[in-house]
């Protein structure tokens, strides 16, 4: 292991925010982090850096997980398991499944980031999300460098949550995920966002999940930017769930609001909408904003400093509260 001292984190986080990590090591492998672990507790980990915002410079040793690596556990006629250590691109390991016809994942194609951190936030769109697939989890506990083991169950997913958010935060290095995929008869999912138009524009009546995938890419590169042109991380807030009363509130001072049944007593607004409606899509200040076609991604066009992109998600935020008496909750970790 070679530890490194002030390494820049510009190209180790999808924001493209430049601080400093006062001493920085890159992990290939469990062993390799579980020998580092037995001398360094305090640590900062860093994979895909694809749902964090960095404020400011990182005085504690930054462990950067590139353990890689797919192997197939076991297979019949309809089902394969696989597991994937954490330093796996998320995209590249969706796109390779699809070439390999292994369904489930075709919906989170495009997602930023690594493997390792999809648990972690359970990561989701066009109506699916990784829960739906995933069997097992391993991490390496930090306290005692020994490698344990987490069942679908024991992660206690929820909606862009796990237990890696909330009780095991800090305690754990996420190293593997393993997967229940369908070889065939595969459960398509393609009534959510526009996935159906998309197909429908490409005279597609009967998808393959390449197709799917396919779509799913269109849409997103349509109005998502490449984190390697403009600096982001995606989709910053959570979609807000409210209760039914507080909808019909809204619904009549804003008919055209859109909504999301969740139950019966709770409906999910999109945050994007919300956003947009409160005037900040498209808005640049210097070197960040809103995404002009995407009112739920925060952007650096350049050299923008974290605390000032910072300073603009608690402005939402506030806007967000007095307009709709809506509390808009972050998605992306915020290291200050």
């Amino acid at each position: 292991m070679n530890i490194q001292e002030n390494i820049s984190l510009k190209e180790y986080n999808t924001f493209g925010i430049d601080v400093n990590a006062k001493r920085f090591v890159s992990i290939t492998s469990v062993y390799q982090l579980q020998q580092l672990l037995k001398e360094e507790k305090n640590v900062f980990l860093i994979s895909g850096g694809s749902n964090m915002l960095l404020t400011k410079d990182i005085d504690t040793l930054v462990v950067h997980i590139d353990i890689k690596g797919v192997s197939i556990d076991r297979e019949n006629p309809n089902n394969i398991h696989l597991t994937v250590n954490a330093g796996e691109n998320w995209h590249e390991f969706v796109l390779w499944c699809v070439s390999q016809n292994y369904g489930g994942l075709e919906n989170l194609s495009l997602i930023p980031g690594n493997v390792g951190t999809c648990p972690i936030q359970n990561i989701g769109a066009y109506g699916v999300e990784v829960k739906d697939t995933i069997t097992k989890v391993e991490a390496v506990e930090i306290e005692t460098g020994k490698l344990v083991s987490f069942s679908a169950e024991e992660c206690q997913f929820g909606y862009r949550n796990s237990i890696f958010k909330n009780e095991a935060k800090g305690k754990y290095v996420l190293t593997s995920v393993s997967f229940q995929l369908t070889k065939n008869n595969h459960k398509l999912n393609t009534s959510y966002g526009a996935i159906e138009s998309e197909l429908a524009s490409k005279d597609i009546t009967n998808p393959t999940i390449k197709d799917i995938s396919d779509a799913v890419i269109a849409i997103r590169q349509s109005k998502l930017p490449d984190p390697k042109e403009i600096g982001n991380s995606g989709s910053f807030f959570k979609n807000p769930v409210i209760s039914r009363e507080h909808f019909e509130t809204l619904q009549k001072k804003y008919p055209n609001i859109p909504s999301y049944v969740i139950s019966d007593t709770e409906i999910k607004v999109p945050a994007g909408w919300l956003i947009e409606q409160s005037g900040f899509k498209g808005k640049r200040f210097g070197d960040y904003g809103v995404h002009e076609k995407q009112a739920l991604v925060l952007v650096n066009y350049g050299s923008a400093k974290g605390n000032e992109i910072y300073e603009l998600v608690q402005k939402i935020q506030h806007t967000i509260k007095d307009k709709f008496n809506i509390d808009l909750e972050i998605e992306v970790n915020i290291i200050k």
